[in-house]
């Protein structure tokens, strides 16, 4: 079978610097930036649904569950963190309730908070899919070029120096 993230087209290059003049840097390395994020979910999207059976989105909030060695969090708190509405949360959750993935329990002493946490079964597929996860990443990181990787560091110059925060 092939691999669901080669049959992913290539993105075209990112503009070069003296064709975004217009652009300031900061402006341009965000850019690139995206176009790098949304070409690896592209390559990303397929494998989710091969490997845990769900969408990218999806995804991420078992991404935030799984870091989190203390339980759970709070409806609230996850939607906050990838900045996108509760209402569209809220179907993301079944979704993931419903595959056996995540539960969902009232927050004690506060009957409107509602707390999600990753299930045995969600624990246990999250960490056999890790690894390709992981790979199907890292070759999408590996394509980004000289130039984009520039700008890029141009967002996080300490990272650029070699410096941790």
């Amino acid at each position: 079978m092939a691999d669901p993230a080669e049959s992913v087209p290539d993105l075209p290059p990112c503009p070069s610097a003296s064709e975004a003049a217009l652009l300031p840097a900061e402006l341009r390395a965000w850019m690139i930036l995206l176009a790098t994020t949304g070409s690896i979910e592209q390559r990303l999207g397929p494998v989710l649904k091969d490997t845990l059976g769900v969408s990218h989105d999806e995804f991420l909030v078992l991404c935030l569950l799984a870091g989190r060695a203390d339980g759970g969090l709070r409806m609230t708190r996850i939607a906050e963190l990838l900045g996108r509405p509760k209402t569209r949360l809220t179907y993301q959750i079944a979704c993931l309730q419903h595959a056996g993935l995540v539960t969902r329990r009232s927050v004690c002493g506060d009957k409107r908070g509602v707390e999600v946490a990753l299930t045995e079964k969600g624990r246990r597929l999250f960490t056999e899919a890790s690894p390709t996860l992981a790979d199907t990443v890292n070759s999408g990181l590996a394509r980004i070029g000289a130039e984009e990787r520039e700008a890029m560091y141009g967002l996080l110059p300490e990272v650029a120096g070699g410096e941790t925060a």
